[in-house]
């Protein structure tokens, strides 16, 4: 990961031009670039501006080619993936200036924060795609005992909880002045990043249970739907070894010689490539290929619906306070024909 958090001691190996009791500021070569460690140091390693160009440009594409995709076929949404990839995309835009411009802070702190999060936007897709299918395919809408509608909810506020958590830490994790904070931060991370890693698995079973179901419900006529489950399927292994990755990372500490943090090829091997090869199934098996017809979403409600069905609550619990109001009046000298003037009116 590109945390931008040098370790508790250091020492540069370029001349120096101000000392600190924790680390050395170092002089910047041409594209800002100092040695791993000095005050002024961003990046845990040299960022390669080729390696990022071409992930920058990947990104790009694929996720244009799910903006017309969600166009096409109508798909709202799929909103939640766009921004998976537009979030991936200015990761590496930063990325890729900031390799060549080091010493510009904002660069490494969005780029690195971006980077982090934009697979939170991924996972909640699959979610809510899975979620649909549950309720488009199988002939009671639901599995496990939750409906496809309450499935969404569930699953994505328990990714918007660990977006919540990660954020936090990756935020502290930019802090380039305090390790005590960067020590904080990581644990703060890593506990965000095992949830996600906690629920994915969770949810990754019940997607294998669905197939078994609609397998056994269609007797083995799936079509495309097939194609799509696995693609389901697959785009969580490659998040899960996405986190992982994100878990080991920090294990063997913050220092030189941890190549998991000090060598690029390790984060965009394990989580760039991952998410990008994701988007890109998803464009090769697009949900919407699958997801068309009555009950392919979720019933929607009008605004006017809704206000209607909040007067009729709000009627419903005005009536029974009136009920509950008079019974208590009768103070138990009720009589008998009371009674059936009083059920005689709430029919009515």
């Amino acid at each position: 990961m590109s945390t931008i958090t040098p370790p508790p001691t250091a020492t540069a190996t370029t001349s120096a031009t101000t000392a600190t009791s924790t680390c050395i500021t170092a002089v910047p070569d041409k594209y800002g670039h100092v040695p791993y460690g000095a005050c002024n140091s961003y990046y845990n390693f040299d960022p390669s501006f080729e390696a990022n160009l071409a992930f920058l440009v990947l990104f790009a594409l694929t996720t244009l080619t799910h903006i017309v995709q969600a166009i096409i076929f109508k798909k709202t949404f799929c909103w939640v993936l766009i921004m998976g990839g537009l979030w991936e995309t200015a990761a590496f835009t930063l990325r890729t200036l900031g390799s060549h411009d080091q010493q510009q802070l904002q660069y490494a702190i969005i780029g690195t924060i971006l980077f982090l999060l934009a697979p939170l936007w991924i996972n909640a897709f699959i979610y809510m795609v899975v979620a649909r299918l549950v309720h488009f395919t199988l002939p009671d809408k639901s599995i496990w005992g939750i409906r496809g509608i309450k499935l969404t909810t569930l699953f994505v506020g328990l990714d918007i909880l660990s977006f919540i958590v990660q954020l936090g830490g990756g935020s502290m994790l930019s802090n380039n002045d305090n390790q005590n904070i960067v020590q904080i931060g990581m644990k703060v991370y890593v506990a965000g990043i095992g949830l996600q890693l906690a629920f994915v698995v969770i949810f990754g079973g019940m997607t294998i249970w669905y197939y078994v179901l609609v397998h056994r419900f269609r007797r083995g006529q799936m079509g495309k739907l097939r194609y799509l489950v696995w693609v389901m399927l697959f785009v969580l292994a490659l998040i899960i070894i996405r986190i992982v990755y994100r878990l080991v990372e920090f294990g063997p500490g913050l220092d030189a010689n941890n190549q998991l943090i000090t060598k690029e090829i390790y984060p965009l091997a394990l989580d760039a490539s991952p998410m990008v090869l994701a988007l890109i199934l998803l464009n090769l098996v697009h949900p919407g290929l699958v997801l068309r017809g009555p009950d392919s979403e979720f019933p929607t409600v009008t605004r006017a619906e809704k206000k209607a069905i909040k007067r009729q609550k709000k009627e419903e619990k005005q009536k029974q306070k009136e009920e509950k109001k008079m019974r208590k009046n009768m103070n138990g000298s009720t009589t008998s024909e009371d009674w059936i003037q009083l059920e005689e009116g709430n029919r009515g």
